[in-house]
């Protein structure tokens, strides 16, 4: 066997037919096909299971119980293979501490840096915090201008209120002759009397110098004995603290001094600067308040009070028990009339009428004023007291925190919003923390930034000027490590995130881009790479240098092993895997593999066809009018949106374009869909910044379809998620045999008591853990996997059981129901979307997040339109291969014709260019987007200069009209 190649022989796993493929080293190697044609059963379920396995093996029984096992894939043999590492989609974490910069490590090399060449201030008033020795200070002194008239002076009291006459008789005993109070000299023999009420501050006088030049050196240290012992003492005298006060300044000024790492001002010390200082994930460096989280759950009073035209007499406030009308009397809304009656609030009068000041007694308190509350009992007697009242919000904070109900805790957390914390607003870190600077920023700040400029300021600070000799010395390495993540990150097409994002919010494919930029910067060499279509959520414009950092991790002396379906992606690759011809059980052959050249050249590759253009997605006849209507979002300010205003036609496919981190998200889910759920589906949902948006008369119902799961557990599946095994249970019941046994369509129900297998409780399986070994999943050994009773599965349809139905694909399903127009119609959508080689049971969590995202769509294309319907999508392409891209915009286009309105964030250029009308963001990323770039048809947007999305759409049409003639010629 050659060396130079990783060799799979007789892989089966999932839908693979027993393939052997040879694999070089060290190269760009893509694997391609339709949607559920094998590619991540191979790449990921048996290549890399079979890499991590061996790896897991090699250690100790010790060891390995306490890691997470692998089976052995269904494969003959795999030989060449080097030690894998997966770099996929799934979210980095949903730790709410992870940040972007915690995750490169990034942030852990900025802490470094702040911790060795910080500059402390006060957090007060910002004056710079030095800690100096004696020496230190009397060498400050001494190179004071000559002739400078000095007062050498003692800080005993800063800032306080009070006579302090006991402070003047322990300075005289000390044998101090003056004392400073407020800036005035005075004698401490002459009576001082101060106003017990005001802020005073107290230095004793040490002592009084003129600078002048000694002439002999005898002179020299006969002058500097005097002042060591002057600062000594007063150091001594102030507790480490002691100020200078040149008279011959102009006007004439305090000088502090300190042995302390403190202000002499405010007596605020700061803790030794050290890394952990930094670190909002310890005691030492988080916010005290919200313990470095940078937020707070707190009730948001709008979701408290939804519709402010209703009064609060009729259930404006909708939370528990503060929601009952007057009619219904209770301690808490007698408790509110008592606050209506002394602060003359009108309880009848809609809620957006009465005065903001007012409003606040009732949700936030009277601050401790009492109410006169009566309460009528149950028997009619009245009980009155005067009390102070809490106030609706505080009262449900107290009880979020103090209750041991989940029940009310979920309830109240419903009107509960993630808010900046109060003490540290967002930053996560104390105050002394954020008080040291590097170039005049602050750690925060300088995460806040997007990658881009943070790399600028980094560059600034290696390239000299601005570090001192020494910090340089002592930064250097620090930079440099600093200087090749950003560097990474900037390859990666991550330029406009910022360190301090969290990681939780990043979508798979910037997760994905982040841990390749780290794997990246551990420059490993021998390693086998597998990716999962890394160039997901990247504008075209960013691809290149993508491949570019892809090609970098083979030149190292990888193999880098990619599953994708973007065209530029492929022609880059040095050898191309084709898998199909068809999904499911129609896939998992290799159709062709070899350079790029020998995929175009391959007829039964419909990669090859679509390459080729001899396939292509066909541009509309004609552009749609719309229905006339338009949404317009006015004022759009969230994230890095630029004051924006967006007019939406209805009635249209559109499309919202632009690069990564422009604000196409923020814009179209973060503020329109969470403002429109709210508002027409009173959803808690808090959307972003904005003024208004006009024509939601025009729209009766807004839908996300997104890619989040389906279900979280394996009885969740495409057939509950859509009602049509609903349909089939219900059939079932209809069959002679379930009459006479009195099933009804429960007993058809692997979730239900009766007629599932009760030794498995309808999984169909068992787990069995192994301590040191991995667990294994045995299938039931009294319904062997059915997850029925052996009774239910006697009731059959054409032959086949419950069970049998439910392992059947959607394409299958089509054909065995085809008398059953309810049940087809539910089939034919999911068929429609390109899922028909999906199991009509299969487990919601083995679906992938385009999967998913295309079981959504085909239940909305299952429901009766209303016609007044607004889809949003993010990014459907995701996932899918061009032949998939053509039957998503059919299915698209279907919507559209039935009178809804279809809103797309899209980069696939084949939808776009069918789009009705685009709405183009940019120019860049982070605080460089958020700009409305272009809005108009396709043909529009591509004359557009300052577009990105406009020159690629145009180049690519070019491109694609060269190509088809081509294939043309050769026909010809």
């Amino acid at each position: 066997m050659s060396q130079n190649v990783i060799r799979v022989v007789g892989a089966r796993e999932h839908n693979l037919k027993n393939i052997t493929v040879e694999i070089p080293r060290d190269k760009l190697v893509v694997i391609t096909g339709l949607s559920g044609s094998g590619k991540s059963s191979l790449a990921f379920d048996t290549i890399f299971a079979e890499g991590q396995r061996r790896y897991v093996e090699s250690l100790s029984a010790y060891a390995r119980q306490f890691l997470g096992q692998m089976n052995k894939p269904d494969v003959d043999a795999i030989e060449g293979l080097s030690p894998a590492v997966s770099i996929d989609q799934k979210a980095t974490t949903h730790n709410p501490r992870s940040t972007v910069g915690t995750v490169t490590e990034v942030y852990d090399y900025l802490r470094l840096l702040f911790a060795r060449v910080g500059v402390p201030h006060c957090p007060v008033c910002g004056r710079e915090v030095v800690k100096q020795s004696a020496q230190e200070i009397v060498d400050a002194i001494e190179r004071m201008p000559e002739g400078s008239r000095l007062l050498i002076l003692a800080p005993v009291v800063r800032g306080r209120k009070g006579t302090y006459q006991a402070v003047f008789e322990e300075i005289r005993k000390l044998g101090f002759v003056r004392a400073r109070v407020d800036g005035t000299v005075y004698s401490l023999e002459d009576e001082i009397t101060l106003d017990r009420y005001k802020i005073h501050t107290i230095e004793a006088v040490v002592d009084r110098l003129i600078l002048n030049r000694p002439e002999t050196e005898e002179d020299r240290r006969t002058f500097l004995t005097r002042l060591t012992d002057s600062v000594e003492t007063a150091l001594k005298v102030g507790e480490g603290y002691l100020t200078v006060h040149n008279l011959s300044a102009e006007p004439p000024q305090d000088l502090f001094f300190s042995e302390h790492l403190a202000c002499p001002e405010h007596e605020v010390s700061l803790p030794e600067i050290e890394p952990r200082t930094f670190s909002f994930n310890t005691p030492h460096g988080a916010c005290p308040d919200c313990q470095g989280l940078g937020s707070r759950l707190e009730i948001d009073p709008d979701l408290l009070i939804p519709d402010d035209e209703r009064s609060l007499c009729d259930g404006a406030i909708v939370a528990l028990e503060w929601n009952g009308p007057r009619e219904q009397g209770g301690y808490y809304w007698q408790t509110i009339e008592a606050v209506a009656e002394r602060y003359g609030i009108d309880l009848d009068a809609p809620v957006k009428s009465i005065p903001p000041e007012k409003l606040d007694k009732i949700l936030y308190g009277t601050a401790g004023e009492e109410v006169d509350v009566r309460i009528e009992g149950r028997n009619g007697r009245e009980t009155s007291f005067r009390t102070p009242f809490e106030g609706v919000i505080p009262n449900l904070m107290r009880r979020y925190r103090e209750t041991n109900s989940e029940y009310i805790r979920g309830k109240i957390a419903e009107f509960m919003t993630d808010k900046p914390c109060p003490t540290c607003s967002g930053a996560r870190l104390r105050k002394e923390a954020l008080a040291v600077t590097v170039n005049g920023a602050n750690i925060i700040e300088v995460t806040s930034w997007p990658v881009l400029k943070t790399l600028a300021w980094v560059n600034e600070l290696a390239e000299g000027g601005v570090l001192s000799p020494r910090q340089l010395a002592i930064a250097d390495r620090i930079l440099k490590e600093i200087r090749a993540r950003l560097g990474f990150l900037v390859n990666v097409g991550l330029d406009y995130l910022t360190l301090g994002r969290s990681a939780g919010s990043l979508s798979g494919g910037e997760a994905q881009r982040i841990r390749l930029a780290t794997q990246i910067g551990a420059r490993l060499m021998g390693v086998l790479y597998v990716l999962d279509e890394p160039s997901i959520g990247l504008h075209p414009r960013d691809n290149t240098r993508l491949l570019a950092t892809l090609k970098e991790l083979r030149d190292l002396g990888n193999t880098v092993l990619v599953v994708e379906h973007d065209e530029e992606t492929i022609h880059a690759a040095d050898w191309v895997i084709d898998l199909g011809p068809g999904a499911g059980e129609h896939g998992g052959k290799v159709i062709a593999e070899g350079p790029v050249e020998k995929i175009l050249e391959t007829p039964e590759s419909l990669t090859g066809a679509y390459l080729s253009k001899r396939l292509k997605v066909p541009m509309p006849p004609q552009r749609r009018r719309g229905n006339g209507k338009h949404l317009t979002i006015i004022g759009a300010r969230a994230n890095n949106l630029k004051n924006l205003t967006v007019e939406i036609p209805l009635g249209k496919l559109v499309c919202i374009t632009g690069v990564s981190g422009s604000g196409k998200s923020t814009l179209l889910v973060d503020i329109l869909y969470n403002a429109l759920a709210r508002e027409l589906h009173g959803a808690h949902t808090q959307p972003g910044d904005y003024d208004r948006i006009e024509g939601l008369e025009h729209i009766d119902k807004v839908i996300n379809i997104d890619q989040s799961p389906i279900g979280r557990t394996p009885r969740s599946n495409p057939g509950t998620y859509t009602g049509v095994f609903d349909e089939i249970r219900a059939l079932f019941a209809e069959m002679p045999e379930s009459k006479m046994r009195g099933y009804k369509s429960g007993r058809f129900s692997f979730n239900i008591h009766g007629g599932r297998c009760e030794a498995c409780q309808g999984q169909g399986q068992l787990r069995i853990e192994m301590q040191f070994l991995p667990d294994i999943y045995v299938p039931c050994d009294v319904c062997h996997g059915a997850r029925f009773n052996r009774e239910t599965l006697q009731v059959r349809f054409k032959g086949k059981n419950i069970a049998e139905v439910l392992d059947t694909t959607v394409e299958e399903g089509l054909e065995l129901f085809s008398a059953f127009p309810s049940i087809v119609n539910k089939l034919r959508t999911l068929m429609d979307v390109g899922l028909g080689y999906v199991r009509i049971g299969q487990p919601a969590p083995t679906l992938s997040g385009g999967e998913a995202q295309r079981v959504k769509l085909a239940r909305e294309l299952s429901r009766r339109a209303t016609g007044k319907t607004l889809y949003v999508l993010d990014e459907p392409s995701v996932g899918l291969h061009a032949a998939d891209v053509h039957k998503l915009i059919e299915v698209l286009q279907r919507l559209v014709d039935a009178g809804n309105s279809v809103l797309i964030i899209e980069h696939n250029l084949d939808i776009i260019k069918v789009a009705d009308y685009l709405i183009d963001l940019g120019p860049e990323g982070g605080d460089r987007g958020g700009e409305l770039i272009a809005a108009g048809t396709p043909e529009e947007v591509c004359q557009v200069a300052d577009s990105y999305t406009g020159q690629f759409l145009k180049r690519y049409l070019e491109e694609e009209r060269q190509l088809e003639s081509l294939s043309r010629s050769k026909v010809l």
